[in-house]
C-alpha cells in the first residue's frame, strides 16, 4: 500500500471512529440481577458504591431493607431483587451489597444489585422497543431493550418505577408508594386490588387511617391486603375505627395488629376440628369418586388440621387410599407435627378411635400418620404434586403479597382437577374465575367447575 493510500485509508478509519462516537448519545450504568443484564440511565445514577449494615426500619415493605447514612445523607436502601422477585443470596450483615445510589427528581436513595458492570454508551436510536419475553418485571417499567457486545442489556425506567403514577393502578410489581414518602412501601397487590399507598384528595382521614394500618399489618404480620380478604378487612376497619379513639386508631404496636387480625382466623385454629367444623367442612365437599384421593394442605402449621382432615375423610371414605402432602415454612412447628402426642381426656370424642397408646401419651395410629406426608417446605418453591381432589389452604393466602398470593392461586388451579374442592379461610375469597362457592358460610369452600 502507498503512503497516499494509507493515509486516506487512515483517514476514513478516523472519520468512521467520529461518525460512531457521534452517534452514542446514551450512556448507562450496567449490572446483573437474577442471572440477566440491566442499565440505568448514567444521568439517574449519581454514584456507585459498597455498603453493608444497613439500619432497620419497623413496618417497611420487604423490599426495603433499611436506611443507610452516605456522608451525612439519611437515605432508603431498596433490594431490587426483592422487588422483583429474584433469587438473592443471603448475606450476613457484616458482607459489603453492590449498590447503585439514584437520584430521581430531589430524592437520592440506593438500590442494591448483583454485580455492577461498567458505564456503557451506545446509541439511542439503537434501543428497541421493550417485550415481555425479555425480562422478569412488567414492561411498563423497562425503558428499551439494546444488544451490546455480545450482551442484551434491559434498560429500567427507573423514574416510572420509584415515582407513583396517579392514573396507574397496576401495581403488581412496583412499590404502591412513592420512595419519597414518610411512610413505608405498601405491599405489592393484584392489579385490580384498591392502592392503599395513594389516597385520593377525596378520600378524607379515614382512607388514610385504613391505607396506614394495610401497611403497618404488612410490616408486622406480614399480611398481604388484596381482593382475597378485602371485605373482611373493610368491615373490620369499619369496626375497629367504631370502637377506638382517633388518636388510638393505628397500630402502633405488634400486639396492636394481634388484636387487630382477632376475628379474621378460621375456626379451631391451632387445635384439632370439633365435631361442628368438622361436619361444615364435610357439608362443603363434594363426592369424591376416586378410589385414591390426593390432598395439598399448604401452611399446615404443627398438623392439627391436616390430622382433623386425614379423620374425616377416612370417616366419609373408609375404603379410599388418602394422601395429604403437609407443607410449612415454619421449620420448628413442622418438626412437631409428625410426633403429636395428647392428653386422652384433652382428645374430642371423634378422635379417639384414630388414637393409639403410647408411652408418652396418646398418638394418631399408623394408618392416620402414613396418610400424611409433613414436608418443611416453602409454598412459592416448586410444588411438584399429582392431580389433586382437594386442597386445604385456610388463613395461609393473606400473609403472603399480593403477587405471591395470585402465583399460589394459579398453582392451585392447575394442580386441582376439575370437580376438586378448595377450603379457604373463613374470611378469605377465591377470586380466580372457574371456581364456584359452595358449603354453609362459616366455611369458605370452593369447586373447581368442569371445563
Amino acid at each position: 500500500m502507498s503512503m497516499q493510500a494509507a493515509e486516506a485509508h487512515a483517514v476514513t478509519a478516523q472519520d468512521e471512529k467520529k461518525e460512531r462516537a457521534d452517534k452514542i448519545d446514551f450512556k448507562m450504568v450496567t449490572f446483573s440481577l437474577g442471572g440477566k443484564e440491566y442499565g440505568i440511565d448514567i444521568m439517574n445514577v449519581k454514584e456507585i458504591a459498597h455498603a453493608g449494615r444497613f439500619t432497620y426500619v419497623p413496618n417497611a415493605a420487604p423490599f426495603v431493607r433499611g436506611v443507610y447514612n452516605l456522608r451525612g445523607d439519611i437515605i432508603s436502601i431498596i433490594d431490587l431483587r426483592v422487588m422483583f422477585h429474584l433469587p438473592a443470596e443471603r448475606k450476613d450483615d457484616s458482607s459489603l451489597e453492590s449498590l447503585l445510589i439514584l437520584r430521581i427528581g430531589d430524592h437520592v436513595f440506593g438500590v442494591i444489585v448483583d454485580n455492577i458492570d461498567k458505564v456503557v454508551g451506545v446509541a439511542s436510536t439503537s434501543i428497541q422497543p421493550p417485550h415481555p419475553i425479555f425480562g422478569d418485571i412488567n414492561v411498563k417499567y423497562i425503558k428499551g431493550i439494546i444488544e451490546n457486545r455480545g450482551k442484551l442489556y434491559i434498560i429500567l425506567n427507573v423514574e416510572k418505577l420509584f415515582t407513583p403514577d396517579k392514573q396507574d393502578e397496576d401495581v403488581d410489581q412496583r412499590p404502591a408508594a412513592s420512595l419519597s414518602s414518610s411512610r413505608s412501601a405498601a405491599p405489592l397487590r393484584y392489579e385490580d386490588a384498591p392502592s392503599p399507598g395513594r389516597a385520593s384528595s377525596s378520600s378524607g382521614q379515614a382512607d388514610i387511617n385504613a391505607d396506614f394500618i394495610k401497611e403497618t399489618l404488612a410490616g408486622f404480620k406480614k399480611f398481604g391486603f388484596s381482593p382475597i380478604n378485602e371485605p373482611w378487612f373493610n368491615a373490620r376497619y369499619s369496626a375497629w375505627r367504631k370502637s377506638k379513639k382517633e388518636n388510638e386508631i393505628q397500630l402502633r404496636s405488634e400486639s396492636d395488629a394481634d388484636e387487630f387480625l382477632e376475628s379474621f382466623y378460621s375456626a379451631c385454629t391451632g387445635s384439632l376440628w370439633s365435631d361442628e367444623y368438622a361436619a361444615a367442612v364435610m357439608k362443603a365437599l363434594p363426592p369424591i369418586a376416586s378410589r385414591s384421593i390426593n390432598v395439598w394442605n399448604p401452611g399446615c402449621g404443627k398438623g392439627y388440621e391436616s390430622y382433623s382432615l386425614a379423620c374425616m375423610l377416612k370417616e366419609a371414605y373408609p375404603e379410599a387410599r388418602i394422601k395429604i402432602w403437609a407443607n410449612d415454612s415454619d421449620l420448628l412447628a413442622i418438626s412437631m407435627a409428625p410426633n403429636m402426642v395428647f392428653e386422652f381426656e384433652d382428645l374430642p370424642e371423634r378422635y379417639r378411635e384414630f388414637m393409639v397408646k403410647g408411652r408418652n401419651g396418646w398418638t394418631f395410629a399408623q394408618g392416620i400418620r402414613d396418610s400424611i406426608f409433613f414436608e418443611f417446605h416453602d409454598v412459592l418453591n416448586a410444588n411438584p404434586l399429582p392431580p389433586l381432589d382437594l386442597i386445604l389452604c385456610r388463613d395461609t393466602l393473606s400473609f403472603l403479597s399480593g403477587h405471591d398470593q395470585k402465583r399460589l392461586l394459579v398453582d392451585f388451579n392447575e394442580k386441582a382437577k376439575d370437580g376438586a374442592a378448595l377450603i379457604l379461610g373463613v374470611n378469605e375469597l377465591m377470586p380466580l374465575d372457574g371456581w364456584v362457592s359452595v358449603g354453609p358460610a362459616d366455611v369458605s369452600a370452593y369447586v373447581k367447575a368442569s371445563r
